[in-house]
């Protein structure tokens, strides 16, 4: 019997699995049709773009305070290091005189590939993450938020002073170095970033930071180690910011440390929020929707209109962040575990779900047809 079950939820797994994999080729077939068929200047790319880099980074951030428990707000500081890595690294020889004008062409004088750029990003933001680690995760709650916030305050002053100017440029911009128009490469790197997250969830190394975020004394009790797994989520979520960072600098095709405020790492964690604690799929949604939002739906509250000489109240520069802000809040008084609460996305979840609604109507169909005939 327990061979039956364990063969049907096998069967169940790769079905999930096969079917994930199709819509995973539908989405980058739709994709390559939209990039043929709308300019490259369409708003919509803008947002799928800012969507994916900001889901990889959002997932990043779950990983840590929705699977750990460890509250961090230091990701603005770990994406202004993959950044800058990015950046450094990858601006053509050629190039770099004019960029570093200021500091006679810059101290390094090498350039690397955009891959292997993407992947030291990741590698220096980890290094960092592992050194801080070290004394602040001791701290819990609001301290280590605190002390992380601060790391990630210092690092962005610290990469605007102009006596490590040679390395950094200083206060001025990093640009000229490869960007991607495509937004199936932002697709591309995201995906398989947060597909090495998901199986890292799914693992005993998941369990552990799930035990460790549910009950630390028990977790000690069953033989965790609890400064190893803190370590380890810790330095697994700044690579992956790190790698974001850089997608970032992509983008936005110009980098300035002035750009990572603290105010991106309170975007990151509210998208954490609402698209819920601890479930990978709602920090993707709820990425995307941030953005669209943020970026696209309600920029026509910014115009001011005009009907003749009356000219519509409230509209005007600024409306669409109030209004932004009174959707959020509503989101999180009625969906207080999120969109997603801690559940993920399944094809088999869908289905269970429109069979459900399905029969609700079904019986409310047959319910209300043996009224109608008892009336009569």
């Amino acid at each position: 019997m327990q061979n039956k079950l364990l063969k049907l939820n096998d069967l169940k797994n790769k079905k999930d699995l096969i079917a994930g994999f199709c819509l995973i080729g539908i989405l980058f077939v739709v994709l390559a049709v939209l990039e043929a068929v709308l300019p490259r200047t369409s708003i919509l790319f803008t947002v799928l773009k800012k969507g994916a880099i900001y889901s990889l980074v959002a997932v990043s951030m779950n990983l840590l305070n929705g699977f750990t428990g460890l509250f961090s707000l230091g990701q603005a500081g770990f994406m202004l290091l993959g950044a800058y890595t990015y950046g450094i690294f990858t601006i053509p020889v050629a190039a770099r005189a004019q960029v570093y004008q200021y500091f006679d062409g810059g101290l390094i004088q090498f350039t690397l590939p955009v891959f292997v750029a993407l992947i030291l990003a990741g590698i220096v933001a980890a290094l960092f993450a592992f050194l801080i680690g070290l004394p602040v995760l001791h701290l819990k709650s609001d301290y280590l938020a605190i002390a992380t916030l601060g790391f990630a305050e210092i690092v962005r002053a610290l990469f605007q002073w102009d006596k490590i100017g040679a390395v950094t440029n200083g206060s001025n911009l990093l640009r000229k170095y490869p960007v991607f128009q495509s937004c199936m490469f932002y697709f591309f790197v995201s995906g398989i970033c947060i597909a090495i997250i998901m199986l890292l969830i799914n693992s005993t190394y998941g369990r552990a930071f799930k035990a460790v975020r549910d009950d630390e004394i028990a977790a000690e009790a069953m033989g965790i180690n609890l400064a190893q797994t803190k370590q380890l989520s810790f330095v697994v979520s700044s690579f992956f910011a790190g790698i974001s960072g850089a997608l970032l600098a992509m983008f936005q095709t110009t980098i300035q440390a002035s750009q990572f405020k603290s105010a991106l790492t309170y975007e990151i964690l509210l998208i954490v929020v609402i698209g819920g604690m601890g479930s990978i799929t709602g920090s993707c949604i709820s990425s995307f929707l941030f953005i669209a939002c943020s970026e696209w739906w309600l920029r026509f509250l910014d115009r001011t209109v005009t009907i003749g000489s009356f000219t519509v109240p409230l509209l005007r520069p600024g409306f669409r962040k109030v209004v932004f802000s009174i959707a959020i809040m509503a989101i999180v008084l009625f969906y207080q575990k999120g969109i997603m609460g801690e559940n993920e996305f399944s094809i088999s979840g869908i289905l269970k779900f429109l069979k459900k609604l399905k029969s609700k109507f079904f019986n409310k169909k047959i319910d209300g047809q043996k009224e109608t005939a008892e009336a009569k």
